[in-house]
């Protein structure tokens, strides 16, 4: 096949090119063989332990007992364990309360949001308001970094695009979604028409109620709910700290506890003729607060979590994805603190960037090392073995379901030759070379072109390129460390990094490619060669020629990775729905970014040596500034360094929970069995970053803000009595 016919063929998947790397199928190493132990008897999930117990060894291969809620507690709203809470807290939701609760909690792009007030206030956290707080910004403003409050409901600032979800409608829609699977139907086939049926199921629904639809799998395909939404489009911004307060303690301190910080904003739905919406149910604030102990609930959103993977798909993750980001991560990060240093008139224009690798880098090492650990990974392979023996003790099952873990296995195994190639050449993203990306972009451009691809998705491409400008002097250093990241995976005599080194350091090839390549870092050559694209595809310039030379390679492994990809994803599925038969709903399903209720307690935890209160206090925040003198990390505002005498610094700031929580959930109210707010949740630390495998309680916590910390800076930090007087209007 020659090279135009292969890459007129690859170009076709363009889309993919963009995707990010670590969500287009992150899987690993062929799974480990079965030992000759014996396997361990199957228990009902109510029946397990919640700790750790003896595992059984096999050579190289540790097998534990898995804990009751390994899966994970985010229950979903229409199958909440009532008795699992009765038992636990004493405490049965009717079904009143959980109305109540789950039309209290709405849901942000990203993150959760609660009504606070009858007249439409909704809390969430600092963080989750930041992009708000931009938008609404006048000339001359940075309300971002000098925080604001409306002093009346005139004041308040509607954010363009912004807009909160309710789930008002929850409907198992299982056999309508199956309905659509003909017999003999091929896995892909299957997974084709679910998909459609999905849309289809979500659209006639959305325009009979007039709500916004959408129907997820839970389970992994076990399970399809439909949930409907009232949307509420007119939202604005009433009150955010400054930077400094809501984002305390900087890189430094994310992902850590003991914590100080205010993480916290409020913003006011209003309804279609103008006026403060009044919704028919928000919630309560808490008259005394948690304490440890208590039984509190998370009601959020959370992302995404892999609680059901395989044992093989968690091996894969270990040698080829985690590090791979990690290293990525580490280097670009470094990078930048480098450049940084040497430029320190840009480094406001590379902070943002910088924060967001070491918080990417903190999030993978934490994955990372949880599928290390012995322990967790012991606890996966036990819930595993019981899994395929429940299966293989069912003949049905077993003749359904059986071989799913060798095909899973199978195809992980075939990914990882291709690994290699997809980590190696990958070229397009914030953490790779400008120049490279966009010599890349140009070949993908003009193949397009030069075989017939004269459309929408091509010319998109023509208008980004004719717009870039990016910074060479860094992209130096940065093409540098891609090229050791390539003679990393492809190994020192690869034919590709043999011609983009050419006998020279990566530093040194770095520089002469980039400072070589004009064609493609000069505009005006880059928009002349974007107009004749067979001149472009010619070039001798030297990040064109790497790219065309590697993009063939790189397109055929993408596309067969992707092809692998989805025959897992039929597989998977079908795997789910074995395990829903073997468990049913006493497993709670993975993170979907859908409304669930998560259950804990408040709750210290040791650590370092010492111990983790279960609460900090505002004179934390004050020691924390004064120990850290002159750095920007512990910087206080102006307004907290001179504080109204009424301010009680004893008052509890941040605290800890054994929650269920990741990513999505930011923003979430944190209540007690009353339905009253107790916190408004932020963080989790650094233990909790296994959360995205397992759920433990062993040093795993979710961090919230005391909801009696926010009534005191809003009172007496901020003068905003007026959104006091509102949060604390029923008490």
């Amino acid at each position: 096949m020659s090279l135009h016919s292969r890459l007129s063929f690859g170009a076709l998947a363009v889309g993919l090119l963009s995707a990010a790397c670590a969500s287009s199928g992150s899987a690993p190493s062929p799974q480990a063989p079965t030992p000759d132990a014996a396997p361990i008897a199957v228990a009902p999930v109510a029946d397990l332990p919640d700790t750790l117990a003896v595992g059984v060894r096999a050579p190289d291969v540790l097998y534990l007992e898995p804990g009751r809620f390994d899966t994970g507690k985010m229950w979903t709203f229409e199958n909440t364990p009532l008795d699992y809470f009765a038992e636990a807290y004493g405490f049965r939701p009717t079904e009143a309360w959980l109305t109540h609760v789950r039309l209290a909690s709405l849901r942000l792009p990203n993150c959760t949001a609660s009504f606070v007030s009858p007249d439409g206030l909704i809390m969430t956290n600092h963080h989750c308001g930041r992009d708000g707080a931009s938008a609404v910004s006048g000339e001359g403003e940075d309300l971002l970094t000098t925080g604001f409050f409306a002093e009346t409901r005139a004041d308040e600032r509607r954010v363009p695009d912004l807009y909160v979800d309710q789930l008002v409608e929850m409907r198992d829609v299982t056999d309508l979604i199956e309905a659509a699977v003909a017999p003999m139907m091929s896995l892909e086939a299957e997974m084709g028409a679910r998909e459609q049926r999905q849309e289809s199921v979500a659209d006639s629904a959305g325009e009979a109620l007039d709500l916004t639809c959408d129907v997820q799998s839970l389970y992994n395909g076990g399970t399809y709910s439909l949930y409907c939404y009232k949307r509420y489009e007119d939202v604005r911004l009433a009150f955010i700290p400054e930077l400094e307060i809501g984002y305390f303690g900087g890189d430094p301190d994310n992902f850590t506890y003991p914590r100080y910080v205010l993480d916290v904003s409020f913003f006011r739905v209003y309804d279609a003729d103008g006026e403060p919406y009044h919704p028919t149910h928000h919630y309560d604030w808490s008259e005394t607060g948690a304490r440890e102990g208590d039984a509190v609930f998370v009601i959020g959103n959370p992302g995404s979590t892999e609680r059901l993977n395989t044992v093989a798909q968690l091996e894969y993750s270990i040698e080829y994805v985690e590090p791979y980001w990690v290293r990525l991560y580490q280097s670009r990060a470094d990078a930048l603190a480098q450049y940084m240093d040497h430029h320190p008139d840009q480094r406001s224009e590379h902070i943002n960037d910088y924060f967001s690798h070491m918080n990417s880098l903190k999030l993978f090492k934490g994955r990372l090392e949880a599928l290390q650990n012995p322990e967790i990974m012991g606890r996966k392979r036990g819930f595993e073995r019981q899994f395929r023996d429940a299966v293989q003790h069912d003949p049905t099952l077993n003749q359904q379901y059986g071989t799913l873990w060798e095909e899973i296995a199978q195809i992980r195994t075939q990914m990882a030759t291709l690994a290699p190639t997809r980590n190696g050449l990958w070229f397009d993203g914030p953490l790779w070379s400008q120049t490279l990306a966009t010599a890349g972009t140009m070949a993908l451009y003009a193949f397009r072109m030069l075989n017939g691809y004269d459309d929408d998705v091509t010319q998109g491409l023509k208008s980004e390129l004719a717009e870039l400008t990016f910074d060479t002097d860094l992209d130096h250093h940065i093409l540098a460390l891609q090229l050791e990241d390539a003679a990393s995976w492809l190994g020192s005599g690869d034919p590709w990094v043999q011609s983009a080194l050419a006998g020279r350091t990566p530093a040194e090839a770095a520089r002469q490619i980039v400072d070589g390549a004009t064609a493609v870092t000069d505009l005006e050559q880059r928009k002349a060669l974007l107009d004749n694209p067979a001149a472009l595809i010619n070039s001798t310039d030297p990040a064109i020629r790497l790219m065309r030379d590697a993009l063939p390679r790189f397109i055929d492994a993408e596309i067969r990775f992707q092809e692998l990809a989805t025959q897992e994803e039929a597989k998977v599925a079908r795997l789910a729905r074995a395990l829903f038969e073997v468990h049913g709903t006493a497993l709670a399903p993975d993170a979907t970014s859908t409304l669930r209720i998560a259950d804990g307690v408040v709750s210290s935890y040791d650590y370092n040596g010492t111990k983790a209160p279960a609460f900090t206090t505002f004179f934390g925040l004050y020691d924390r500034h004064y120990s850290h003198s002159g750095s920007d990390d512990w910087a206080l505002p102006d307004r907290w360094l001179n504080p109204s005498p009424e301010f009680d610094m004893s008052t509890p700031l941040n605290m800890v929970h054994t929650n269920d929580t990741v990513g999505g959930n930011s923003g979430s109210p944190l209540i007690n069995i009353n339905g009253e707010i107790v916190g408004l949740l932020f963080d989790g630390n650094i233990e909790s970053l296994s959360g995205d495998f397992i759920y433990t309680t062993e040093g795993a916590r979710s961090v919230s803000v005391r909801a009696e910390a926010i009534i005191e800076a809003l009172r007496n930090i901020y003068d905003a009595e007026r959104i006091v007087e509102e949060l604390l209007r029923n008490n």
